[in-house]
């Protein structure tokens, strides 16, 4: 059984790492560079950077970043935040990164997923997938959780598992930023579903909650911010009780 990845994800904006709740209300917490050296030290198994403002503002991601980060960090790194084509994704792959992961354009253009998957491989490709739930469905968003869709979670992941799609990253934005926990039953719905790896987002507090999004919500990797750029979990003492827990992770 392969081991669970414990991600840090690191939201940038303007070159800065950058911190909300419900994807609002952002506050600076730190240097990405230092920040991601750190947690790569303190044993984190991926790194996952978004520039949260790309699409928003019509920017081309962030390369230059990216092949700082390469220069000093030795895990593997996932980055997105605007790619809108097989080009952009090649620029940031060339630049250092692991893997791409697309959103909004995506969802705009789903043969995307197709065009990175067919040029650089399915493990080059994770789509991230921001919902909320509305009316008893989970509701697909867009342009940094501005925009609603007609998308619903599940077709769309499976339908990006079919286009070539090597993760799926899905985002609960009712519970981004909150540390009241994980929609537990939900992402044991969606990795049941798939056959890919599903990384679990939004609403990690406690080591219970990694936990519990990892077993009962079937998860491939816990993704989590707050609790780390405030060190209110770190790394280490994590990683020790899910061991203790049990769960298989890479100590």
């Amino acid at each position: 059984m392969l081991a669970k990845r414990i991600i840090p994800c690191l939201d940038i904006k303007d070159g800065q790492t950058v911190k909300g709740i419900n994807f609002l209300g952002l506050q600076g917490v730190g240097d990405p560079v230092a920040l991601g050296r750190k947690y790569a030290e303190e044993g984190a198994d991926e790194l996952v950077y978004l520039d949260i403002s790309a699409t928003f503002e019509g920017r081309k991601t962030f390369a230059e970043l990216v092949a700082r980060i390469a220069e000093n960090i030795d895990i593997p790194f996932t980055v997105g935040g605007g790619i809108a084509s097989a080009d952009d994704a090649g620029r940031l792959l060339d630049a250092g990164a692991d893997k791409v992961t697309v959103n909004s354009a995506a969802v705009r253009t789903p043969q995307l997923i197709g065009d990175i998957a067919s040029k650089y491989g399915n493990q080059f490709v994770v789509v991230a997938i921001d919902a909320k739930r509305i009316d008893g469905r989970w509701r697909v968003t867009t342009h940094g959780g501005r925009q609603l869709t007609d998308r619903e979670l599940f077709d769309w992941a499976d339908e990006a598992q079919q286009r070539g799609a090597g993760e799926i990253l899905f985002t609960s934005m009712d519970h981004d930023g909150t540390k009241n926990g994980y929609p537990c039953e939900t992402f044991a719905e969606l990795s049941e579903r798939l056959s890919i790896p599903v990384i679990a987002s939004g609403g990690a507090g406690s080591v219970r909650h990694i936990a519990d999004v990892l077993t009962l919500g079937k998860a491939d990797a816990a993704l989590a911010a707050s609790i780390f750029h405030y060190g209110e979990i770190p790394i280490p003492r994590l990683k020790k009780e899910l061991h203790e827990m049990n769960i298989n992770v890479r100590l």
